[in-house]
């Protein structure tokens, strides 16, 4: 028996995921059958005088209808929350961390996390041909299949699977292409996508930008410094010679036009200045923007004297002091720690209700940038955190991004997360700033290792560092950077660290049901008195074959706590219904996922249902764990309440 996610992209065409969309924002030019009126749309265009045919061109590769087709699909992997950790270290974290195929990945957030992303920044594979990139998708349906599919013929359907293992320019366009279109929903309405990528695939990634995010929303390309490897070096390396260019590329595009950021700023190459300390007298001239903490009131046009926060910000400066040197300057504390506190200092002698106090203005080494040309080189292998991972990127440029456009609220996505630096960069920022930024990160458990026929591991090419520094897998280089980054920034900031500092993240690996999870389900008959036990229990993580002790309950419980639009920290009370324990949300939906409901778990919950001591919108249940007179009953029974108590079987 197919799940019913199955049975939906058996359904799916290329342009099914183009037509939802459409029908979400044109729903006057659909018919009772969920057609598209195609006359009534062209009659629409000629009333404005709007000409639909161009003379324009568009990108084609081979592979496209296959992966608009990817686009549309529902997820066919479950989500196995690591209990370890979200009970442990990230009970309390709002940042999350995906273990799993970035595609799937961004398949479940699509309900929810729709329109609720800020910022995006993704540094995707390459595709140089020496960046490990390899088209990771199998083509899972058969000839025919594809035939009847996309009306392919035999020639066709071998050039399509062709590309599958290579590198090529279409194997490239056909992986990322889904990837950038569930991506683009996930943005909120001023939202922005920033995309790491050198000349080898940059003129196909801003075609495919433009046709899924519209051209008018093509924001810039930043230039990115590089000294890893320069097109010269990459040239050499195939025995042709070339200029010495030794830039990447950050294309940026917007959600749509309601778009803001922050001017970049760059650091001055001559010494910073020393501070300066202004005199404010009563009455005296008082430069614009220089009160935050004397707390200037525009509209009586008084100096306030804040002597709370005056004491905090010199406080800071003393225990500072104590800690490093009793010898050291304001100046040199402002350079040490680029503290972003405005010190104030009274004089006693001074004229005035309060006396006069004096502003000090910190040495001012930054100004705003004349070009796009960032002058930040990628970075080489970190020592800070003494982990094997080859030519991660520079935190600078990621934190100067981030700064530029998301707010202390945001929440950031990165789905190729690598060595997370985008984690390290979201909670430096919000270090620094008391900033509640949440990210989002996805990493594919790519092995470091391969497995030889008599059952020996041997490192592979480019992981020989990491596994001989017991890491089996790139994910876990990435959590435990992001731990050693939290660690190191907490020693670093121990005098100002916001008490609400967020260095943890809760963790899911998402993961394909086993065969035996598979056999199971193609056992079960629901017309039926038969019931196929255990079946919940081929989910846990224990028999999927992955770290983390979740149960199968647990699983199913999360996979669709997401389908159906609940944050991963939504809170999930137990309820006893007949000895059977249920899952109860916001207290308006039930999931009932174990083995083992009988008559009288429906007795229990119609009462509590017809007095009034739950008041339920739906109940959800895992088809598979009812037979059919129990089914049947709970079914009859919810029926005959005066309230709209709707059942949602899931197979």
């Amino acid at each position: 028996m197919e799940t019913d996610n199955q049975r939906f992209n058996a359904t799916m065409q290329p342009n099914s995921a183009f037509l939802a969309e459409l029908k979400e924002k044109l729903p006057e030019f659909f018919t009772r059958e969920n057609s598209f009126d195609l006359e009534k749309f062209q009659a629409a265009l000629k009333e404005k005088n709007v000409s639909e045919q161009s003379e324009g061109y568009q990108l084609n590769f081979i592979g496209k209808d296959y992966a608009r087709r990817q686009a549309g699909e529902m997820p066919t992997t479950v989500i196995v929350p690591d209990e370890d950790q979200n009970s442990g270290a990230g009970k309390n974290s709002q940042n999350l961390f995906f273990t799993g195929d970035n595609l799937e990945v961004l398949r479940h957030l699509q309900n929810n996390y729709q329109n609720k992303i800020d910022v995006i920044y993704i540094d995707p594979p390459y595709n140089t041909g020496s960046d490990g990139f390899v088209y990771p998708d199998s083509f899972e349906y058969s000839d025919d299949r594809l035939k009847e599919m996309f009306g392919m013929n035999d020639d066709q359907v071998a050039r399509l699977k062709s590309i599958q293992g290579k590198a090529s320019h279409s194997a490239w366009l056909t992986f990322m292409y889904p990837r950038l279109a569930l991506a683009k929903r996930l943005l909120s309405n001023t939202g922005v996508v920033f995309i790491s990528i050198d000349e080898n695939e940059y003129s196909n990634l801003i075609e495919i930008l433009n046709e899924l995010f519209g051209e008018q929303n093509y924001r810039n390309t930043l230039l990115v410094r590089r000294r890893v490897k320069s097109l010269n070096q990459q040239f050499s390396e195939k025995g042709l010679q070339s200029f010495n260019v030794g830039a990447e590329y950050v294309l940026v595009f917007s959600k749509n036009e309601n778009f803001s950021f922050k001017p970049l700023r760059v650091e001055k190459t001559k010494a910073p200045e020393k501070g300066t300390w202004n005199v404010f007298w009563s009455g005296a001239d008082r430069p614009s923007m220089r009160y935050p903490v004397l707390g200037f009131t525009p509209t009586t046009g008084q100096w306030r004297w804040q002597k709370s926060l005056a004491d905090k910000a010199i406080n800071n400066y003393k225990k500072y002091i104590e800690y490093f040197s009793d010898t050291m300057t304001i100046d040199e504390y402002w350079k040490r720690t680029g503290e972003k506190l405005r010190f104030i200092r009274r004089i006693p002698n001074g004229t005035g209700k309060n006396g006069g106090v004096q502003y000090y203005v910190g040495p001012r080494n930054t100004s705003l940038r004349t070009s796009l040309w960032t002058d930040l080189e990628v970075g080489q292998i970190s020592k800070t955190f003494n982990l094997p991972f080859s030519n991660p990127k520079n935190i600078r440029l990621i934190k100067e991004i981030l700064s530029s456009v998301s707010n202390k609220n945001s929440t950031v996505l990165d789905f190729f997360a690598g060595s997370s630096t985008t984690a390290d960069a979201v909670m430096q920022l919000n270090a620094e700033d008391g900033g509640h930024r949440k990210f989002i990160m996805v990493q594919l458990p790519e092995k470091t290792y391969h497995t030889n026929s008599d059952g020996s591991e041997v490192p592979t090419k480019g992981g020989k560092a990491a596994y001989e520094a017991g890491f089996r897998s790139i994910d876990e280089i990435s959590r435990e950077r992001i731990r050693r980054a939290a660690a190191k920034i907490k020693a670093d900031n121990e005098l100002t660290l916001p008490a609400d500092f967020d260095g943890s993240f809760k963790h899911y690996r998402v993961v394909k049901p086993n065969r035996i999870a598979l056999e199971r389900i193609e056992e079960f008959k629901p017309d039926t008195d038969e019931l196929v036990l255990d079946t919940v229990d081929s989910f846990s993580s224990q028999t999927l074959g992955v770290a983390g002790n979740a149960s199968g309950e647990q699983t199913v419980l999360a996979t669709w706590l997401a389908k159906d639009g609940y944050p991963f920290d939504v809170d999930v009370q137990k309820i006893d219904l007949a000895g059977y324990q249920g899952n109860l949300i916001e207290n308006n939906r039930l999931y009932l996922i174990r083995e083992g409901w009988s008559s009288k778990c429906t007795e229990k919950l119609l009462n509590l249902l017809g007095t009034h001591a739950l008041n339920l919108q739906a109940v959800v249940i895992f088809g598979y764990s009812f037979n059919l007179n129990d089914l049947r009953e709970l079914e009859n029974g919810l029926k005959q309440l005066d309230g709209n108590v709707s059942l949602i079987k899931r197979y």
